[in-house]
């Protein structure tokens, strides 16, 4: 019976998901360790997308890793690269990888390496920038290209010779202490952030580097409140990724977003995307900035909601509102819907509020079209122009598009194998 074989693909899906380990085991150059990476190979978040379909944010993001690369001088030499069919896009979930808002990923920049020691996989990301003009939003200023370089002179070889001497981290557990502690895993990161600091820095201190260095690394990590985002992305990537490709289960394994399109994966239809257009976020502006400055939907960190943190958790913490809009009790009510819409709760991440309730996990297309419940989001909002950066921060759900298009595909699968007529 057709009805018992998904119940039973889902079942293994969740149990990959829950005995997910995710660890944290060094740091490595993206074109050493990342799948298929080339020198003229370019990631980005989301669904596939060509460069003349590309936002504003992502289209600078695009120039400024050319730049950095040395693939081009400027902007204009970096368009005509583009232009000439050299550089090869691919999505970052396509590689293992996973990158924030623009998502872009070239073949120098150290990477985060996390490995799921339950099932063996990895995942990787790039090290977070800090705010401001960042590459992530679209920026390719000379300061951004020189942060970025500092980042793989410095930064990536102090924190990796840390952890060679700290050994690897346990991602799982870091980030249900963070939940605890009122962060969400997506868009609030204080504790994630000091908790890491406190994991490195004595290991920082007894690296062979010079001071002013270790120093710097530690105002840097110091600086950044979502440092430990780029962890918390990852380790969903690969606690999530043994889950694709169980015949028959309706459980998604993937949103994210391009900045164009917002697109899913789902176990039971493989590689498959379903994507329809990215949504404007529902948010709160800086000053200066409203929805007329505002991209479309943009980043791979929608893998943390997927994962059942993120816009999942905002019960867990509270504060979010005063950065994305809405009342604590707001926050209550966006996690407790998940469960309408999910197969079951996490045996690790709790929400104290709920009286430690397990956050929803195991997005369920047929759940989501039989409910209208979309997933909740809680997301930053990029300038759609590129390198202006953050405007702002808000709430965003997925289009219903896709998960009706991956229903529709997944009930077209079953006819094809004659589960129903």
């Amino acid at each position: 019976m057709l009805q018992n074989r998904i119940q039973n693909a889902n079942k293994e899906a969740l149990s990959r998901i829950l005995s997910a380990q995710p660890t944290l085991v060094g740091i490595g150059v993206a074109g050493e360790v990342i799948p298929g990476m080339t020198k003229k190979t370019i990631l980005h978040a989301g669904p596939p997308i060509a460069w003349d379909k590309m936002s504003g944010p992502l289209r600078g993001a695009v120039i400024g890793g050319l730049i950095y690369e040395g693939l081009a001088a400027n902007a204009e030499e970096a368009i005509a690269l583009v232009q000439s069919g050299e550089i090869q896009f691919d999505p970052c979930h396509h590689h293992d990888a996973v990158g924030p808002m623009a998502g872009v990923v070239t073949a120098s920049m150290p990477v985060w390496i996390i490995q799921n020691t339950t099932f063996g996989n990895y995942a990787y990301c790039t090290l977070n920038e800090g705010l401001g003009k960042v590459l992530r939003y679209g920026a390719y200023s000379e300061e951004v290209i020189n942060r970025l370089k500092w980042m793989e002179k410095v930064l990536g070889p102090v924190l990796k010779e840390a952890l060679a001497l700290k050994g690897a981290i346990d991602l799982k557990t870091m980030i249900a202490q963070v939940v605890m502690m009122g962060d969400e895993g997506h868009n609030r990161n204080k504790a994630g952030t000091s908790l890491l600091i406190r994991e490195l820095a004595p290991y920082i201190v007894q690296t062979g580097f010079g001071n002013e260095d270790k120093v710097e690394v530690l105002k840097f990590m110091h600086s950044n409140d979502h440092f430990f985002l780029n962890l918390t992305m990852p380790a969903c990537k690969a606690t999530l990724q043994p889950a694709a490709g169980i015949e028959y289960s309706t459980i998604v394994y993937t949103m994210a977003r391009n900045g164009t399109e917002f697109g899913i994966r789902v176990s039971g239809l493989g590689d498959r995307w379903f994507t329809a257009p990215a949504e404007i976020i529902d948010g709160l502006f800086f000053p200066g900035f409203s929805a007329e400055d505002a991209n479309p939907d943009i980043g791979d960190s929608v893998i943390t909601e997927t994962t059942g943190i993120g816009g999942f958790a905002m019960a867990a913490a509270p504060a979010i509102v005063q950065f994305v809009g809405g009342t604590p009790q707001d926050a209550i009510n966006y996690s407790k819907s998940m469960y309408e819409i999910t197969e079951t709760e996490n045996n690790t991440y709790k929400i104290p509020v709920l009286n430690f309730r397990g956050t929803a996990t195991g997005i369920d297309i047929m759940k989501v079209v039989e409910t209208t419940i979309l997933p909740i989001i809680n997301t930053g909002i990029a300038h759609k122009e590129p390198g202006v950066g953050q405007v702002g921060a808000g709430l965003v759900r997925p289009p219903m598009k896709c998960f009706e298009d991956a229903l529709e595909a997944f009930v077209e699968h079953m006819e094809e194998k004659g589960l129903i007529e």
